[in-house]
């Protein structure tokens, strides 16, 4: 008797570490306080102003056809205070873009915009201005692409988490090591949702997930190459080649679900702890046999006629037989080695930002701090630069008034 409650005094111990384990792995899965902490950022010294008085400046020098200065621009950023002045703020920052001195909106202006969007809830905002980012010159650097990531995931707005992901890839800035984590959790988190798509969200969802994998070589960095690879192969499949790349960092050489395939042979040969997870393969299996039903139904005559399609489109489309061929052999080989991976995508993230993320963080922090104090140093010297010019004006000006005063006291005394 005692035997039996001892087996389920161990099982229910075990299941409960278990259940504390996955727990704090979706708690650790976003950044630490200590990262999202503002207290760094507003240590800086202040510069307070008015903005009713900067917005005044700002319009007379427009009227008069003259450009702002970024300092200008960088203080009326810094001192908002209200959600309202996050409007007009983007009015000022859409006229500096379109002015000679666009190419002189600073970095941590950049970064001022965004904190001040996350902390007065205008999120919204920081996307609006993200997407249009040629229009009002928003390309923020990792860090702050962590924070507006942070930010959507906490929430759970994970088709928000994958807005900024998209832009993440489309401005190639994965080089973070925590940036990437982030990046393939928000990913997993939207596609484990199930989501309707469009053919740009799914080339979009597939480039991120592809860019991002590379830069991770291992459980995760494979399994999401892999599903990279599979939707970009289904828009290839469905619209051509030519509409994967265009617009989008990618290879233009066709050949998508080829390159799926190579991920899994790959990982036939990967190190023991390299694994795949089944969601990815059941995924591109499900995808297989859809394709091979449609040619199966396009050769047979029971298709409706399409438009015209390029020679190198058709023929990648007649390989997918082959490509289904190929999958099983490959899928077979993965269950015989052990290079499987039951769990889903999330959970394989999950398992990584656990492992990595504080590290990762730690790093970034450092790097941050650093270019805090480089930031400080070239807004001081901004602000030095703009004070001898305007000794320089108030010299000019007096030069000018003592020699209009000299040459009014030579005309009284002619008189």
């Amino acid at each position: 008797m005692a035997a039996p409650v001892l087996q389920r005094c161990v099982w229910l111990s075990k299941g409960l570490a278990k259940f504390g384990s996955h727990r704090f792995t979706a708690r650790r899965c976003l950044l630490s306080a200590s990262y999202t902490d503002p207290r760094i950022w507003e240590q800086r010294e202040p510069d307070p102003q008015n903005l009713a008085e900067l917005a005044a400046l700002m319009d007379r020098t427009y009227d008069r056809k003259l450009p702002v200065s970024s300092l200008t621009i960088s203080r009326f950023v810094d001192n908002i205070t209200s959600r309202e002045e996050i409007d007009q703020a983007e009015y000022y920052l859409y006229k500096f873009r379109h002015s000679p001195n666009c190419w002189y909106l600073r970095d941590w202006t950049i970064h001022s915009w965004f904190r001040h969007c996350l902390k007065h809830n205008a999120r919204d905002k920081a996307m609006y201005t993200l997407k249009n980012k040629v229009q009002f010159g928003m390309f923020p650097d990792d860090f702050t692409f962590n924070l507006l990531l942070d930010s959507s995931l906490k929430d759970k707005d994970y088709k928000g988490a994958f807005s900024v992901v998209e832009e993440i890839m489309l401005q190639e800035a994965f080089d973070l090591p925590s940036t990437q984590i982030l990046s393939l959790y928000a990913l997993a988190s939207y596609f484990v949702t199930k989501p309707k798509l469009t053919w740009e969200e799914e080339r979009n969802l597939g480039a991120s997930l592809l860019i991002a994998g590379l830069k991770q070589d291992n459980s995760v960095g494979f399994s999401s190459r892999l599903l990279g690879c599979s939707l970009l192969g289904k828009v290839e499949m469905s619209r051509g080649i030519r509409a994967v790349f265009s617009g989008a960092p990618l290879m233009w050489t066709p050949g998508y679900l080829n390159r799926a395939l190579l991920v899994m042979e790959k990982a036939c040969s990967a190190a023991e702890h390299v694994k795949i997870s089944q969601e990815a393969l059941d995924y591109l299996s499900g995808l297989l046999q859809e394709l091979y039903a449609t040619r199966t139904a396009e050769t047979e005559g029971e298709a409706k006629t399409e438009e015209a399609i390029d020679e190198e489109d058709q023929l990648e489309r007649a390989k997918v037989l082959e490509y289904a061929s190929r999958f099983k052999d490959l899928n077979s080989q993965l269950q015989s080695l052990g290079h499987i991976d039951t769990h889903g995508l999330l959970a394989l993230n999950s398992s990584l930002a656990q492992e990595e993320l504080g590290a990762a963080e730690a790093a970034d922090l450092v790097q941050y701090k650093e270019r805090l104090l480089e930031w400080e140093r070239e807004r001081r010297a901004l602000v030095q630069r703009e004070e001898e010019q305007r000794e320089r004006l108030q010299q000019q000006r007096e030069a000018k008034a003592a020699e209009k005063a000299k040459k009014s006291a030579r005309t009284m005394r002619r008189r």
